[in-house]
């Protein structure tokens, strides 16, 4: 370096420590200014620059117009990039006219010079692609200005000594180049416009962190007004932002489950590949060798290829986090020389305050933006995890259905997908925590000596015992999961069938088996306690345990080895840096072990078979059907014999099929068929064009009436009346407290079974499908609803005519309006045709007719009869048959008599008769005394179901932590309380002890009384352990 720098007026040396280092008024050589100090921007921005240009090819958001911005930062590349150019110019008129400049006058501008070009084709670029701004770029000009600032004293200083300028022209285009840096490091914090032809943000609050500059990026500057309103006021929802793009599920979601079905793929080519290369073994092979495992799909690889680049991104800030952490204690020991060397110049102290005030702050910027995309990172996690467990919960089969339960797939969603959110922040522990291990014993060797070798024998001896806690907790683990799930798998039931489980008194039989389990459960629940304070005693001990040990070696081994200042508190600083390892490493085990549970669990899950989507073809058919089965035979799961077999039908577009057999025989199994729920044995269904599908039991959504009829489409005004208006439900709104906003409760529990089904059949209508299912939605209503709802729906007259309709029903007055009729019997179509070539053919179809006929007639006549008596005792009452919900009970909070409950049942079928039959409203009557009942509980009713939930606002009250005082013992609240205390008193006792240790050595210039400084260091620490062990067992455990 010193022959670049040259020699002569112009030239100096590379290195000058007296001028650098060992003076009080501390200088740089003019070679090191004009070489490495001015090189240094140039080699980040050339080392950056091919990672930036892949990312940019891979994250391109249009172009930025050309703005005014733009142009001064280009502008200003430009002119940098001429004076550059003028200084080697000036150096080469030098070496023309016989004065020849040192070679680093001509490597120095060209490099810089082509650096400035390449960072003016960037700025460019960078609009190009979308980019409005650049880290990159404020990172080059910040580190220009930075390194410019000593070439900016130094020349002043010269100056000022010698009287003069050596140099003008240099001293002149240098000043010149710094006015540029800094004005293009000043333009560079400003952000561009948004891109040119990105997508308009149509939500109303967006997160500001998507269009935040590096800048605010990095100081969280974007979180500010949050944090200010929240300040000002309590948070509320509508004050929450949007979540961005890349977080939301649809996306995560989507990308974790192509990965998944890439791991899906090529486990099923290794399987393929296996079983073809696989050659016949002898028989003594096969009783000696074990059967190999067939290659599963890796849910943990899945996982890792989706967030692979958050990961990595993490990796580089927790690799510079950990990096710069280890600086501190080597500024410290520094500080310490310095300060024990009087005759050090001043600014040295100075500079080393100032370089560990400078680390500090890279250090929190880093850690920070470090949690920030961790904790991202899990909640993409979880969010990717919960939607793939949804979307194959959907499509799984159903004799997967029987394996899986309920309790098991919410498990899956809330307590598995959990345990990664919990584990993905300390994932990067697994590399982090070993390299943070190496360099704090490193630096510990350097400081202690050989005594380190004890510490880490030390750690090294622990591990065994982490190792087997973990194990046990994770056996545990497994057996509680399956607990957890056989509870839940009873609640549900319980839930589900509440009505009938009240009706027969049976909820103490019910309650001793949901708390048999529960016990079971707090059983597991008292050992893995055991095993947590066990763990926390490990994990308060062990640093404390390295840190005595290595101590009380290095004071032992030799009387010479005194604890000074310097290795004292340069070796506490170290260990503290690995306390945090050491501390994290047991938890990290811990979540591991349960997290490698989880991964087991949900991986099992999401490689069950799933449901063939294939099964039924929908983009080619045969002109003029909409619906086609050839050869059919299918069944609910492949253990059980077929449920449908030989079936041959062709349903025309726009036709109106029937279908009726007894029951049993397979007519809503066939409606599944043509759903792809069941599993095709054999023969081909086609079905082309949109389907809607009304099941025999309502499907009701907790929400508002309009929106379980609109189902997640636009509002249509026009079709939406019309679909209420054909499904009879234009009078239940003048009934319900807040009409078609009226809040329908979970399973539409605030509405009778006619309501719910007419909801189901208005929701199909207003889809506005090319194909109806309909599986007997006529079933739930009164005969006459359902003349109705068949007319204005169904039939060849309703809003559905034209489309192709298949109708499941025992109605056989319908039947003639029908285009043809298929009748199924066991499970195959006994007979298909027309309703009068049925009834010549006098076959299954015509005993069907003289099994229900009777019936039905039967049925008809006692409507009718009920209907002209209901009509002569009240002639001015509402219609509605559903007026009030099947689980109102009268006789919950009013004494209501059998008279008066059989009057007022007598009102309601009253209101079902004139209402739905003739589907007009008539002015109500005036009620009489007991009839004034329900109508007065139903005014207190909202028809908001869910009540807003009220919150507590402020710091919390004191008599709430009361409360939990008396809830778990004043006696062992005040215990746990101090034996916080006393871990806490400890910790700060140990910490003086070894400080007072240290000012003895310094005192007396020799160590002593060794054995007694090191037993109550000791007692100290296993105090603090014991503490912790007892604090974190009581409260696990109460």
């Amino acid at each position: 370096m010193d022959a670049l720098c040259g020699s002569g007026e112009l030239g100096s040396k590379f290195w000058d420590s007296n001028l650098s280092l060992h003076t009080d008024n501390p200088d740089l050589t003019p070679c090191f200014q004009n070489s490495l100090l001015a090189w240094l921007p140039c080699i980040y921005l050339w080392a950056a620059l091919p990672c930036y240009l892949f990312y940019l090819r891979g994250h391109r958001q249009g172009y930025i117009v050309l703005s005014y911005l733009s142009r001064l930062k280009t502008a200003l590349g430009v002119l940098l990039w001429c004076v550059s150019w003028a200084d080697l110019f000036y150096s080469f008129h030098g070496l023309v006219h016989g004065w020849p400049p040192a070679p680093v006058f001509f490597v120095t501008p060209l490099v810089v010079g082509v650096t400035m070009l390449l960072a003016t084709l960037l700025i460019q670029y960078e609009r190009l692609q979308g980019v409005r701004s650049s880290g990159v770029l404020i990172i080059f000009w910040f580190l220009c200005v930075v390194c410019g600032i000593i070439p900016f004293r130094s020349k002043i200083l010269s100056a000022l000594t010698q009287g003069k300028i050596s140099d003008p022209f240099r001293f002149t285009t240098f000043y010149i180049y710094f006015a540029l840096v800094l004005s293009a490091l000043i333009l560079s914090c400003f952000r561009e416009k948004p891109p040119f032809f990105s997508p308009k943000n149509m939500d109303p609050n967006p997160c500001p962190e998507a269009g935040a500059g590096f800048l605010s990026r990095l100081s969280f500057w974007w979180f500010t007004k949050l944090a200010i309103l929240g300040y000002r006021r309590p948070l509320e929802e509508r004050d929450l932002w949007s979540l961005n793009k890349e977080d939301r599920s649809q996306m995560v979601m989507q990308r974790l489950l192509e990965e998944w079905k890439k791991q899906q793929d090529q486990a099923a080519r290794r399987q393929a590949a296996e079983a073809s290369g696989k050659k016949l073994s002898s028989e003594g092979e096969v009783l000696l060798e074990d059967r190999p495992r067939a290659p599963e799909a890796s849910f943990l690889r899945a996982l890792m290829a989706t967030f692979s680049s958050s990961f990595l991104l993490s990796m580089g800030f927790k690799l510079i986090q950990d990096l710069l952490s280890f600086i501190n204690p080597q500024l410290l020991s520094i500080l310490i020389r310095f300060i024990s060397n009087p005759t050090a110049p001043t600014w040295w102290g100075f500079l080393v305050a100032g370089l560990m005030f400078v680390c500090s702050v890279m250090q929190t910027l880093i850690l920070h933006q470090y949690f920030h995309c961790i904790f991202v990172m899990g909640l993409r996690f979880r969010t990717g995890i919960i939607g793939v467990i949804y979307r194959k919960a959907l499509v799984i089969t159903n004799s997967v259905k029987r394996e899986s339960t309920v309790g098991e797939i919410v498990n899956l969603m809330s307590v598995d997908a959990q345990r990664f959110m919990d584990v993905v922040p300390f994932i990067n522990l697994l590399w982090s925590a070993p390299l943070q291990i190496i360099l704090a014993v490193y630096f510990l060797w350097q400081n202690l000596g050989p005594s380190v070798l004890a510490g880490v024998a030390l750690m090294v001896l622990l591990i065994p015992l982490n190792g087997a806690v973990a194990v046990k907790m994770r056996a545990l683990q497994v057996e509680q999961m399956k607990f957890k799930d056989s509870r839940i798998k009873l609640m549900s039931e319980i839930l589900g069938g509440i009505k009938v489980l009240k009706l027969y008194a049976w909820e103490p039989s019910f309650l001793k088996q949901v708390e048999g389990i529960r016990q079971d459960e707090l059983r597991l629940m008292r050992k893995v306690a055991c095993l947590h304070a066990i763990s926390t005693f490990i994990w308060v001990c062990t640093p404390f345990l390295v840190t005595l040990t290595t101590l009380g070696v290095y004071v032992s081994v030799d009387k010479n080895n005194v604890l000074d200042a310097e290795k004292a508190f340069v070796s506490v600083s170290l260990f503290n840096i690995l306390k945090i390892p050491l501390n994290m490493l047991p938890q990290l085990i811990s979540n591991l072990a349960q997290t490698s549970v989880s991964l087991k669990r949900i991986q099992h899950f999401l490689s069950q078979d799933e449901l063939d989507p294939q099964c039924v073809e929908r983009k080619t058919i045969t002109p003029g059907y909409a619906v086609i089965i050839h050869n059919g035979t299918f069944t609910w799961a492949q253990d059980l014999p077929p449920a449908l077999h030989s079936l041959d039908i062709q349903v025309p577009k726009g036709a109106l099929v029937a279908v009726v057999g007894p029951v049993g025989c397979g007519k809503s199994s066939l409606l599944s068929a043509l759903l792809g729920e069941m599993e095709k044995l054999e023969g081909k269904v086609y079905m082309k064009g949109s389907v809607a599908y009304v099941p025999q039991q309502a499907w009701i959504q907790n929400c508002t009436l309009q929106e379980n009829v609109l189902f997640g489409q636009a509002l249509d005004p026009k079709r939406y009346h019309k679909a209420l208006e054909a499904c009879a439900l234009l009078a239940d709104l003048e009934v319900l407290p807040g009409g078609d906003q009226t809040e329908i409760g979970e399973k539409g529990i605030n509405l009778s079974g006619g309501q719910r089904q007419r909801v189901s059949v208005a929701r199909a209508v207003y889809s506005d499908a090319d194909i109806f299912l309909l599986d007997d939605p006529l079933s739930a209503v009164d005969s006459h609803v359902a003349k109705h709802i068949f007319d204005q729906v169904i039939g060849p007259e309703g809003v559905l005519a034209g489309k192709t309709r298949v109708l499941v029903t025992h109605g056989i007055s319908f039947l003639p309006q029908t285009d043809f009729v298929i009748v199924l019997s066991d499970g195959h179509v006994s007979e298909m045709g027309t309703y009068s070539a049925l009834l010549q053919r006098d076959g299954s179809f015509a005993n069907f007719l003289r099994n229900y006929a009777p019936d039905e007639d039967k049925e008809h006549q006692e409507a009718n009869n009920r209907l002209a008596l209901e009509d002569k005792e009240d002639e001015e009452v509402l219609m509605i048959e559903d007026t009030l919900s099947n689980h109102t009970d009268l006789t919950d909070n009013e004494p209501v008599t059998y008279e008066v409950q059989k009057q007022f049942m007598r009102q309601l079928s009253a209101m079902s008769s004139e209402g739905e039959g003739q589907g007009r409203s008539v002015p109500r009557r005036r009620l009489g005394a007991a009839e004034k009942i329900v109508p007065a509980t139903e005014a207190k009713a909202s028809h908001v179901l869910t009540q807003e939930e009220k919150t507590e606002l402020g710091t919390v009250k004191l008599s709430v932590y009361w409360d939990y005082a008396k809830a778990v013992g004043l006696w062992t609240a005040l215990v746990i309380c101090l034996l916080y205390g006393g871990q806490s008193a400890a910790a700060i006792g140990a910490n003086v002890w070894l400080s007072a240790w240290t000012d003895e050595a310094a005192v007396d210039s020799q160590q002593n009384s060794t054995s007694y400084r090191l037993g109550v260091y000791a007692a100290l620490g296993i105090l603090q352990g014991a503490a912790a062990q007892q604090d974190a067992l009581a409260t696990v455990l109460l």
